[in-house]
Formats: structure tokens, sequence, C-alpha cells
């Protein structure tokens, strides 16, 4: 493994997920979250975030965390391995409110409250990006080393 995605829900811990990875492998991490906002909650431009991606993209070695469904089929397309972590919806929803107050290496502000809108997105993801991130993966399976991870101890055993 040199290239490596890690996808899933909002919340299901995939920030976690990877710094493991990285500190099993020293391969460098990247967090989507940082490269497409900024301290002040703003985003980038899409085109400014795609030019950052594709740098990153062009390096030897990396994991890169995060879903960012628009460009998840280019990173998978440059990775050898996907770990895509499909925690139920209660997991993800108490994995995004625990984390509230905390500072966090992967995203460039303290999250202060549990917005509703987030909540929602979390809410509404295995119905409006579950199956199309599942659509993609299908078309990878036997190209890339695809690992699907139904519990967080699934994710734990990877490890071991």
């Amino acid at each position: 493994m040199r290239k490596a995605v890690v996808i899933g829900c909002p919340g299901a811990g995939k920030s976690t997920f990877a710094r493991r990875l990285r500190d099993a492998t020293g391969l460098p991490l990247y967090y989507l979250d940082m490269l497409w906002h900024r301290p002040d909650r703003t985003n980038l431009p899409k085109e400014e975030f795609d030019k950052r991606l594709e740098g990153v993209l062009k390096k030897g070695e990396w994991i890169i965390d995060g879903n960012y469904l628009r460009t998840l089929e280019r990173r998978i397309q440059k990775c050898d391995t996907v770990f895509m972590l499909d925690y139920p919806l209660e997991t993800c929803l108490f994995g995004a409110e625990s984390r509230i107050g905390q500072k966090r290496e992967d995203l460039p502000w303290m999250e202060e409250g549990f917005d509703p809108e987030f909540r929602q997105w979390i809410l509404d993801f295995p119905e409006k990006q579950l199956p199309e991130i599942y659509q993609i993966l299908e078309k990878y399976k036997g190209i890339r080393d695809i690992f699907v991870f139904q519990s967080r101890e699934d994710a734990d055993r990877y490890f071991i």
C-alpha cells in the first residue's frame, strides 16, 4: 500500500482510522477538510481545491481522508487501497457529537455545537451518498484493494 483513501459517513471515525493507518505505515496523511475549509469557516473555490488535491495525488505516497463525493472517483483512480467505514447511523451521529469542543488536526476550527444542517447531512448520508459511493467502489472491485468495515471493531481488527 502506497496510496490509500479513507471514506465513510461523517462521524464514522475516518480521521481517527487514517491517523492509525499513518502511524502504522509512515505514509503522509492529507485531510480533505483541511484542503477545502479555511479557518474562518469559508471554503476555497472548487478550482483551487481541485488544484490542491491534484498536487497531493501527484505525490508518490499518501493517505487521503474524506468523502467529497465530487472528487471520489478521481482519488480512487489514483490510489491502490480504499478503506470504507460503513457504520450504523447511530454510530456516526454519536461520533460527530462526541468530537464537539475538541481541537482536531483534521479541521481548521473547533466545532462548538452540533450544527443542525451538518446533523441532517449525516442523517441523509445513507440515502443520498452511500449508494453512489458503492457504485463507484463496484467499478474498482478487483482493481483496487477495497476494505469495507461495518463497525469500529472490524476496523480495529485491521491493525492486529
